[in-house]
């Protein structure tokens, strides 16, 4: 990702921080598909490289300084980095019985300018089933995949992995917003409140399957 693309997504995580600190005070943490962070974190929930607790918009700016848009698209593996210590805090073996209450719901915001160059689709799939023999409420992941630019094989790798996950019938904790106008979840621009629009779209759609659930 470079030159406009670049700007772009950092005007848009400004307006993000903005809006999402309104809300939680704890902040949203950053993660670069090619630059990792020297900062540390004590959560053993998270993995090391990423920028934690950003609240203000000062530290959006820094975190772009520091990073450099260079580099493949390694979707799959930074997905594993960020899921494998967020679902082993709810494995039941190792954790107290009813403990999904104690663990965070997360939402990843997942936001590229081109097809990956490895496979998030097995990472996915390999989480998702992982939910599923725990049995974690179905709002506790959400992955929010958005293209940005108007690349047709990103487009086409984001329509692939929506349709390849329906087919794997695996729970429902993927939505992609493609440039394309293919898709019933396209737009043109890449903004902040499109962005949030659509996770808190899929956050009332897994509140509301969790609910017909219980009745």
């Amino acid at each position: 990702m470079h030159g406009a693309n670049w700007r772009e997504v950092s005007e848009v995580l400004l307006k993000i921080t903005e809006i999402c600190t309104a809300r939680d005070e704890d902040g949203i943490d950053l993660y670069f598909l090619n630059h990792r962070s020297t900062e540390y974190t004590t959560d053993a929930g998270k993995p090391m490289g990423g920028y934690y607790g950003i609240d203000t918009p000062e530290k959006v700016h820094m975190a772009f300084r520091q990073a450099t848009p260079d580099g493949g698209t390694p979707t799959g593996r930074r997905l594993e980095d960020i899921l494998k210590p967020y679902v082993a805090r709810l494995d039941p073996s190792k954790t107290p019985y009813q403990h999904f209450e104690k663990v965070k719901p997360i939402n990843i915001i997942v936001i590229t300018d081109g097809s990956p160059s490895d496979d998030p689709e097995r990472i996915i799939l390999q989480y998702a089933r992982k939910l599923d023999m725990f049995d974690a409420p179905s709002h506790q992941v959400g992955i929010q995949f958005f293209q940005i630019g108007n690349d047709k094989r990103a487009s086409a790798a984001l329509k692939e992995l929506d349709d390849e996950l329906v087919k794997q019938k695996v729970r429902d904790m993927v939505d992609t917003v493609t440039w394309d106008g293919k898709s019933s979840n396209s737009r043109k621009n890449l903004t902040a409140e499109g962005i949030l629009k659509v996770v808190l779209g899929a956050v009332v759609r897994r509140w509301d399957r969790k609910d017909l659930g219980q009745t």
